[in-house]
C-alpha cells in the first residue's frame, strides 16, 4: 500500500508562471502539479496536491492529514513569516514534514528571513523553483522509508 502524503501551497501559488517578473519561474501551477504528480508516482506516493488561499482550509488540511496522512510538504507561501496557527496544527502532525519554497527566501526581502513554519519541519528544501517541488517529493519518500526501519 502506498504512503499518503498531503503536498499544501498556500495563498498565491495558483498564481505561479502567470506573472513575468520570474521570481517563481515559467511553471504553471497546473505544470507544477503534473511534475509532482509524475514524481509520486515514480517513488509510490499517493500524493494529494492542494491549494488553498485561506489560512483555516489549510490548517483544516493538516489537521485532517493527522488521521489520514503519512507525511506532509508544504510551501506555506505567504503564511510561512505570518501563521503561528500553521505552525501549531503543522507541530501536531507525527510524520515527517517538508517546508518547500520555490524561490530562496534568504535572498528576498528581509522579513521573508523568517519562517514560522520552520520550526515543525524535518526539512526544508528552497530556491530550486520547480525543481524544489520534486525533490521535496523524493526527499519525503526516503523520509518515510527511514521511518519504516
Amino acid at each position: 500500500m502506498k504512503e499518503t502524503v498531503y503536498f499544501l501551497n498556500g495563498p498565491n501559488a495558483n498564481l505561479y508562471g502567470l506573472s513575468d517578473q520570474g521570481t517563481y519561474g515559467s511553471d504553471t501551477f497546473e505544470t507544477l502539479r503534473s511534475r509532482c504528480d509524475a514524481e509520486a508516482k515514480r517513488v509510490e506516493i499517493r500524493l494529494e496536491f492542494r491549494q488553498s488561499n485561506s489560512e483555516g482550509e489549510i490548517i483544516d488540511w493538516v489537521q485532517k492529514a493527522i488521521r489520514e496522512a503519512d507525511g506532509v510538504i508544504v510551501n506555506g507561501a505567504g503564511l510561512t513569516y505570518t501563521s503561528i496557527a500553521l505552525l501549531d496544527a503543522l507541530l501536531a502532525f507525527p510524520g515527517p514534514v517538508v517546508e518547500v519554497h520555490m524561490s530562496n527566501i534568504y535572498r528576498r526581502e528581509p522579513f521573508r528571513h523568517h519562517s514560522f513554519i520552520s520550526r515543525a519541519a524535518t526539512g526544508i528544501v528552497a530556491g530550486l523553483g520547480a525543481d524544489g517541488y520534486e525533490l521535496a517529493i523524493a526527499a519525503m519518500r526516503r523520509l518515510l522509508d527511514r521511518k519504516d526501519k
